[in-house]
């Protein structure tokens, strides 16, 4: 599940806003465009969906290189360590 910070970091990427707590009521928008409520509501949905994708193409990123390399994640998760 999403936080209120993340979600408020990629609605407002260039930040200009503080928030007390973890409600709507809570943000100030300083230097920057206010997001409505229902933006910030729906965030928390679209973070989720955001973050899956991107650990989707990181896992699919991941297996193309091992399988480039020859390698397994066991091989490669040893030469880590």
């Amino acid at each position: 599940m999403a936080r209120n910070y993340e979600v408020l970091a990629m609605l407002i990427p260039n930040g200009g806003y503080t928030q007390i707590g973890e409600d709507y009521e809570g943000i100030e928008f300083l230097e920057c465009e206010p997001i409505t409520r229902k933006q910030y509501e729906e965030g928390f949905a679209k973070y989720d969906v955001l973050q899956a994708q991107q650990n989707t193409d990181r896992a699919a990123a991941k297996s193309a290189l091992l399988t480039k390399l020859g390698l397994t994640e066991d091989e490669a998760n040893l030469l880590l360590s």
